[in-house]
């Protein structure tokens, strides 16, 4: 029986130390020499605006790290919120320098009125690779053209 029971105790113990090391390996670790993608404003408030009025904004960002930054895709929540202006990506295509800046384009659906919250998601290679950024606002009533 005390065979039996140190058996257990041994397969338990390796098993625990197989699960903790596991999960330490599964922890990325942080390049010191990532870039930084450093937004002058998370958030964009249009205010309040007309119905069909421009949608088009833009988040000012500074790559603040010690290597080139690339962004590889900028999504917006739903489909009233376009990162694709005119059929191009309203981020840049080229690497970022370190100590550059760029801007990222949004658009939101004016035809929808009412007001609006919506996050948009930018992932690159920067040290944090997902980051969320918010545009916020409301649209005016579309307005009633009568003819009675």
């Amino acid at each position: 029986m005390k065979k039996l029971l140190s058996a257990l105790i041994l397969v338990l113990s390796i098993s625990m130390f197989n699960m903790v090391k596991a999960q330490e390996s599964t922890v990325p670790s942080i390049d010191p020499n990532a870039p930084e993608l450093k937004f002058e404003s998370d958030v964009i408030d249009y205010g309040v605006v007309e119905y069909e009025a421009n949608g088009i904004r833009e988040f000012k960002f500074k790559n603040t790290g010690k290597s080139p930054l690339t962004i590889t895709a900028v999504t917006g929540e739903c489909g009233c919120t376009a990162t694709t202006i005119d059929g191009k990506p309203g981020w840049p295509q080229e690497p970022i320098l370190p100590g550059k800046s760029g801007v990222i384009k949004v658009k939101y659906d004016t035809k929808r009125e009412g007001r609006f919250d919506k996050n948009v998601t930018v992932t690159s290679n920067a040290k944090f690779p997902t980051m969320k950024v918010k545009i916020k606002g409301e649209v005016k009533a579309k307005a009633v053209t009568g003819g009675q």
